[in-house]
Order: structure tokens, then sequence, then C-alpha cells
């Protein structure tokens, strides 16, 4: 299978630059899995969509502000480090820019002194393992100096931080959000909660890896960067007692499907608490053993995500829904408009 089968023409003020307000006002395109049907409606409607007894998985990943601006220790040659995964102690695995400064043993200097780093290894992806040195919590340090590590293509600054993060997140670690998440409010997920649908989180820290893009013409020799997960024991009882009572498990979002699905292939098939990494690759071909529904955004021509909602949906029906999209004038991606596969 190659990548140039999962192209298709986006113009590029289609790319959303802003999110809509409310949250729960984007747009949303309903999908039919089995006919690939489609109808337009607005996210608030998901509502309508969902059972009684249904199960909604929800990533409830934190976005940290993982991007942070810095200049080389006695020098002012302006370095950029993107935070991806917490190692061990103060060690952390970061993308760095430009690469050719990042020798080991190198010093960097972050937030006019309160955080310096220095460089321990360079690994084989190209990534920097950097030791971090400052005073206090870590985290409420990155909340002073670190920026949002909003997607390249969004041009546009954000003015509220947390409107790149979900209104239920809690774990922090994701280096970016689980996007398909931020249409909810909080009254809505009351409302849908009311109506009987159940509610349960995983977390999968989103690594820049989800986003890389595919370099390799035959898919097949594409390889996922690997991402933290956990499920907890209570997703897993709701996971297995809505199968069992003949209700539809659906995944808000990719990564909760990684999640699920990782799961599930690690225990043939099986669910239970779980926790660990993923490098899952899911495409055409691939036999879902949990998923029943997919709420998703509307991604990038030629990504692992495209062929993800692919593998789900069907590439020719995917392929037919998209072009559908880009007529009827969605939005796409991190702040775009939302799709839901039922």
């Amino acid at each position: 299978m190659k990548k140039s089968d999962f192209y298709f023409d986006l113009p590029e003020q289609q790319i959303a630059q802003t999110p809509i307000e409310p949250r729960d006002h984007s747009r949303m395109m309903v999908v039919d899995r089995r006919t690939g049907a489609c109808s337009h409606r607005h996210f608030y409607d998901i509502y309508d969509l969902l059972n009684p007894g249904d199960l909604l998985v929800l990533n409830d990943s934190r976005v940290i502000p993982a991007r942070l601006y810095g200049v080389r220790e006695g020098s002012l040659g302006a370095v950029e480090v993107l935070l991806l995964e917490h190692r061990e102690l103060n060690l952390w695995e970061c993308a760095v820019r430009p690469g050719k400064k990042f020798k080991p043993g190198n010093r960097f200097v972050f937030g006019d002194g309160l955080l310096t780093a220095t460089v321990k290894e360079v690994l084989e992806n190209g990534n920097r393992i950097l030791e971090m040195h400052h005073e206090g919590s870590f985290y409420e340090l990155l909340e002073t100096i670190g920026q949002m590590p909003l997607p390249h293509y969004i041009k546009t600054q954000l003015q509220d931080k947390e409107r790149y993060q979900t209104v239920y997140a809690r774990e922090r670690g994701s280096a970016a959000a689980p996007t398909a998440g931020l249409h909810f409010t909080k009254e809505l997920l009351k409302k849908i909660e009311e109506k009987g649908v159940n509610l349960a989180y995983v977390t999968l820290h989103v690594g820049i890896g989800t986003f890389r893009p595919v370099k390799t013409e035959e898919i097949t020799d594409h390889q996922m960067h690997s991402e933290h997960y956990m499920l907890p024991e209570r997703t897993a009882q709701l996971i297995n007692e809505t199968k069992a009572r003949g209700g539809r498990v659906i995944a808000v979002g990719t990564t909760s499907c990684r999640t699920l699905e990782s799961v599930a292939t690690k225990l043939n098939g099986s669910i239970r608490p779980d926790e660990g990494y993923t490098n899952i690759f899911i495409y055409p071909g691939y036999q879902f053993k949990v998923l029943d529904g997919l709420i998703t955004n509307f991604h990038l021509p030629e990504s692992t995500l495209i062929m993800l909602v692919s593998a789900f949906l069907g590439r020719e029906k995917t392929l037919a829904a998209y072009r559908t999209a880009v007529e009827e004038q969605y939005r796409f991606y991190s702040f775009g408009d939302a799709m839901a596969i039922l």
C-alpha cells in the first residue's frame, strides 16, 4: 500500500487557525460506517447520536507548555527545544533545533537562567536526552517560561492556553493535544452522562511521532514513535460491561483508539488494566478488536492519522468523505471541525 493512496487536495485556507467558540459549535460530519453516507451537523448534535448504554472513551492527557526558546551558554545563538517525554529524574527526551548545536556536554539557558539544560546523549532518531537544572517544581516553571507546542501549520498566536487543552485534561505529559476532545464542553459531557452514556478515560501522552510525516512510499516501511499509555481498571471494567450488553464503545480521537487497540492486541483481544508503550500503526487491513465508533478531526493528506481512519471506515469511503469536507468548506486539523464515524 502506497503513501500516495491517501492523498487528497486541501486548500490552505481550510486549515483552521483559531478555535471555534463555544467549543461545541464546530461543525461535524457524520459518516455511516457501513455505507459511507454523510450528513452535516454541529458538534453539540453528538448528544442525539449517542444511545443510553454507549461508552465514550476519552484521552485525559494534558498538554504541557513544552516548547522552550533559549540560547547556548556563553553565546547569543538562539535554540529551540520541544519536550517529548520525561524519562527519569531530570532527564527528558527532546526534539531540538538547530541540531548541530546540541552536542554531548553542551549547556543551554532558558528563561533568563531559571532553567539550564545539558546534552547527555544523542539518540539514533536525532532527538536528544537533556538533563534539566532548576529550582522548585519543573512543571510550575514550564507554566512561566514554556510555550504551548502548537503545530507548525497554526500561524496565529493562541490567546488562551486552555483552548489547546480538553476540558477533562488531567495527566500532564503531552507534546500535542488529543484534538478530537477539544470540541467537548463540561456542560455537553454532563448532558451526555445524564442521557445514560458512560464516560471512561485512558491516558496516552501524545508525542511528535503521532504527527511525524510518512516519508516512505511503502507505508509498511514507516516506523511509529513510541508513546506511553495507561488504561485504568475502571475503564477496562466499563468497556467489558458495555460489550457484554451490546452497547457501543466509541473512541474520542485517534489516541484513545490506539490505546484501546494496543491493549487488545497485546492481550489477544481482551481488555484488562494495562500500562506501557505503544508504537501501533493502524492502516487498512487492520482488524479492530474494540472500537464500534470513532470521533476525530480532519487530518493531513498521507498522514498516519488518515490511514487509521481509512482502516476503520475504508479507504474509498474515507477519501470520498474528505472530498466532501473540502467541497463543503469544513475546517481542518487541530482547531478544525469534527467527523463522527458511527
